[in-house]
């Protein structure tokens, strides 16, 4: 069997059969072989019926959730490749034909682009359509370096085996975020497709929930991407401070009727602990994610991570914290100096603040490196003799030796 086109379906008693015939006519038009697969997630106005009545195969699903429907669509389906789309009739059916040239030209993940195909008046509520798909759209190409133009179109062809490979794991909405930011991260050949977009035939509210579904979205492509969820906020951040508190660290600045003064170098000093502090858990989590198989592995975070050994953190670390400790002496003997009375703080503080900081940053940069070096250890399981143990070697096959 080529082709499997899985609907999700809870409570779609309004369009399932409307949806299900246009899919079987387009199989039998177009003369592929193929079935209409209905995942149901607990229907309780009779969807389940009419789409059997419709000639389509209904698969309940247990578990609720978008998410949770297409995967269990996907592991029932018998197709070899699978079309997926949303039960309402908002999608066209009858004219599934480009997603399957693309499958068959060798695409492991096909996207219709509702924007490029023509979104019927109505048919996206204009939070949607002018803010949400398009902001989202534009992180998820930015943080992944992909092209796809909608992210979020539920109607997209895929290969079984592709898509299953990618270990979906999404209960909900962001299923769709899911599968394009894998795919791109497996580098798996994705194309698109324009595909038009109709209103629904549904008379009761949409299952999607805008802020909710919105913030799952974006949780899920922050989550997926430490570089801009940590690092390059923790780099902008660190670099402000060090700016701003070299600026201020001589002397007060004034700009036209402001004066920046000590205050802003201790604001200054809590931007760099806490940019470093940011760019620390960049390292954490690519060390953890690598080690997990969560997040692939970046070649160059790779070799920082050789060249950060757990030697050189600590050097480094006892170098800045030695600064800082030099500092706090100095000012010690300032204060002697003024027979431990009043100090003019504005002075005090000058030295006082980046000293701190230092001690502040040593002591991250320290804890931090033992921590990188206790997620870097990688566990050692020793065969007893005369078993036998599986090696690998130079990253050939594993093969069973005797030892």
């Amino acid at each position: 069997m080529e082709l499997t086109v899985v609907m999700p379906c809870l409570n779609e008693a309004e369009t399932v059969a409307t949806c299900v015939r246009k899919a079987i006519g387009f199989l039998a038009v177009s003369g592929i072989s193929g079935e209409v697969l209905v995942a149901d997630i607990g229907s309780t106005d009779g969807s389940q019926a009419l789409a059997t009545e419709a000639g389509a195969r209904v698969v309940p699903v247990s578990d609720k959730g978008y998410g949770n429907a297409l995967m269990g669509g996907i592991m029932a389906a018998r197709g070899k490749y699978i079309i997926m789309g949303d039960a309402d009739d908002s999608y066209d059916f009858t004219n599934l034909m480009p997603f399957i040239e693309e499958l068959r030209k060798g695409s492991d993940l096909v996207m219709g682009n509702r924007f490029k195909g023509g979104i019927e008046p109505g048919a996206m509520p204009p939070l949607h359509k002018y803010l949400g798909n398009p902001v989202l759209s534009f992180v998820g190409r930015l943080f992944f370096r992909s092209k796809i133009g909608d992210f979020h179109c539920g109607l997209r062809g895929f290969r079984k085996d592709s898509a299953i490979a990618l270990g979906l794991q999404a209960t909900g909405m962001e299923f769709a975020s899911e599968m394009v930011v894998k795919a791109t991260l497996a580098k798996q050949k994705i194309t698109e497709v324009p595909t038009t977009l109709k209103k629904d035939g549904r008379s009761r509210p949409p299952h999607l929930r805008s802020w909710r579904d919105g913030w799952r979205h974006l949780r899920f492509l922050l989550l997926f991407s430490p570089r801009w969820l940590f690092f390059v906020p923790g780099i902008v951040i660190g670099t402000a401070g060090i700016v701003i508190g070299a600026a201020v660290a001589a002397g007060p600045i004034t700009i036209g009727s402001v004066t920046f003064d000590v205050d802003t170098l201790v604001a200054a000093s809590a931007m760099v602990v806490i940019g470093f502090q940011a760019v620390l858990f960049w390292l954490f989590t690519q060390v953890y994610a690598g080690a997990e198989g969560f997040l692939p592995e970046e070649p160059k975070v790779q070799r920082l991570l050789e060249k950060l050994s757990l030697e050189r953190g600590l050097i480094a670390g006892a170098a800045i914290g030695l600064a800082g400790l030099g500092g706090l002496i100095f000012s010690l003997t300032y204060w002697h100096a003024n027979k431990f009375g009043q100090l003019n703080y504005e002075h005090a503080l000058r030295l006082m603040v980046p000293s701190v900081t230092a001690l502040v940053l040593s002591c991250q940069l320290i804890l931090g490196t033992f921590f990188l070096s206790i997620l870097g250890i990688k566990q050692t399981r020793h065969t007893p003799v005369g078993a036998t143990a599986t090696i690998n070697v130079n990253d050939e096959p594993a093969t069973a030796r005797r030892l």
